[in-house]
């Protein structure tokens, strides 16, 4: 295949980043466009006639259209992260332009459903609608993620613009609520007919300007990543080649011993590092595959920067993965955190108001909405730092110590302590998400990565129906007080993340009493005279 222009490769990056502003995840906007639908009387029908005379009279939802309303954002959610496997699926047997067709076409479906859900009482065309939306959101924006070897240098940037414009999608509820309060009431119906042409505008591009066959999969990318080496198994930057290696092939060298590559690799290490490395050669003793110098090389750096967990499962089978204690407890401490972020961002409002007042409620809100999507923006250069200096277990702690820190400030009506735990939350939540994508990586491998990253989202995602369930007790048991199912999200937050982080401990520790038995077993063989 001939070498795409440059200037059509930075089309193309330009039309992924603009679509993925709008499409790739407008849904998690829904604090910004929750207050528009309540104006717009979406589902004042299911309120009493009294209850009804009192939204009249002081803009509020009654009980049902409150649960009505969040049950379109528990939905919403459950969709888009369940979405994850069989869209990894599609995109692996048809391609990113198939996907991303696929993906326009269902968003267009669900914005006409929401243009026209007033027209047809019978059937409920805001969830279907708010649904398809969260569906097609996963489709055009997974299918971006092979633009990142458009520029095999700047893969990591690439891939950081256009999870930097995911996260900021939620922003476009928010001009439209800006609009809508400050400028024009445009209603719902006009809104979304506006909106069409985003679907088409996606669709034009994966006709005319995407490409068919470079797609990469999302194990790929997670490797170029992580260590830093391309498909050629050459660094992605040519200052860490050798001199002499500039300007030749990459030299793939084959593992018939474990002695023949640790000679190569270890010629400048120290003793520190030959043994923290000691249980990485022992897993790689196991296996004959075929790598470059500089993978074993970025392989063993990262064993050591991981605190050992790096290359812990990578020659695992699938089963075996998926039935360790590292899958099980990772998937039960990121469905727990899904849960609070997702439950906090459809609540927010009635949250505030039961600690504050009704003013204060809407300015919070406010501050909410706009902090949402500029927060994934700022998040990105320290998401990478933390994750590029700091072990795997160190990264465990601080994501749980910031979690339960979130949870303790929403129990608590003082103002500047809610301001501080909704900064938090918005840096938190790309972090985590991110967090859990370099464990996954790190620990499981790659081979697998798609599988494993897409049933800890999936699994997560089905969980996410206990919004709703949290949301009657707060409504119909605990009088809209939402302290006792706060209180029980931050003590299970804090219940799964020491086990997580205890289990992760207790398996250095293993790996490093390990490697000190290794070396000195390699040692006795030593002293042995011949």
């Amino acid at each position: 295949m001939a070498p795409i222009a440059l200037s059509k490769r930075l089309l193309q990056i330009t039309c992924a980043i603009a679509w993925c502003l709008l499409a790739a995840g407008p849904v998690f906007g829904f604090a910004a466009i929750k207050p528009i639908l309540i104006s717009e009387h979406i589902y004042e029908d299911r309120c009493d006639a009294k209850a009804s005379e009192n939204d009249a009279n002081g803009g509020l939802a009654c009980n049902e259209q409150d649960l009505s309303l969040n049950f379109l954002f528990t939905i919403a959610c459950m969709v888009t992260n369940v979405s994850a496997l069989p869209v990894g699926s599609i995109l692996d047997s048809y391609g990113p332009k198939v996907t991303g067709i696929i993906g326009s076409i269902i968003l267009a479906v669900g914005t006409l459903s929401l243009r026209y859900a007033a027209l047809w009482p019978q059937v409920d065309g805001y969830l279907i609608g708010y649904s398809l939306m969260a569906l097609a959101g996963p489709f055009v924006f997974i299918s971006c993620f092979q633009l990142a070897n458009s520029f095999p240098k700047n893969s990591g940037l690439i891939l950081a613009l256009l999870t930097g414009a995911f996260d900021s999608s939620s922003a476009l509820f928010l001009v439209y609520r800006l609009i809508y309060t400050n400028v024009k009431r445009i209603s719902i119906s006009t809104f979304f007919s506006y909106y069409l042409v985003v679907p088409v505008f996606i669709l034009v591009c994966q006709v005319f300007i995407m490409p068919r066959d470079s797609y990469k999969t999302i194990g790929t990318l997670a490797k170029i990543a992580e260590t830093g080496i391309d498909e050629t198994g050459k660094p992605l930057d040519t200052d860490l080649l050798l001199p002499e290696d500039r300007d030749s092939p990459v030299e793939f060298i084959q593992q018939p011993t474990i002695s023949e590559t640790t000679s190569l690799l270890m010629r400048k290490a120290s003793m520190a590092s030959r043994r923290s490395s000691t249980v990485l050669r022992v897993s790689m003793m196991s296996t004959r595959s075929t790598k470059s110098v500089y993978e074993q090389e970025a392989d063993n750096k990262l064993h050591q920067s991981s605190g050992g967990t790096f290359g812990i499962l990578h020659n695992s089978s699938i089963g075996e993965q998926l039935h360790s204690k590292w899958f099980i407890l990772m998937t039960l401490f990121t469905t727990i955190q899904m849960l609070r972020i997702n439950y906090f961002v459809a609540t927010i409002k009635s949250q505030e108001r039961y600690l504050y007042n009704e003013d204060l409620a809407i300015l919070i809100n406010h501050f909410f909405d706009l902090a949402l999507p500029l927060g994934g923006l700022a998040s990105i250069p320290f998401i990478g730092l933390i994750l590029d200096n700091f072990t795997t277990l160190t990264v465990l702690i601080i994501l749980t110590i910031v979690s339960v820190v979130i949870g303790l400030l929403g129990l608590v009506a003082w103002l500047p302590g809610t301001y501080a735990g909704i900064l938090l939350l918005v840096v938190y939540r790309p972090f985590y998400y991110t967090a859990v994508s370099d464990f996954c990586a790190k620990v499981f491998g790659y081979d697998n990565f798609g599988t494993i990253y897409g049933t800890i989202i999936a699994f997560s995602g089905v969980c996410n129906i206990l919004q709703q369930v949290m949301d009657k007790l707060t409504h119909e048991v605990f009088n809209l007080n939402p302290l006792p199912i706060n209180a029980f999200l931050t003590a299970i937050t804090a219940i799964f993340g020491v086990t997580l982080i205890g289990f992760v401990r207790s398996q250095e520790l293993d790996m490093k009493r390990k490697s000190l038995e290794f070396e000195a077993q390699e040692a006795g063989t030593r002293q042995i005279p011949h």
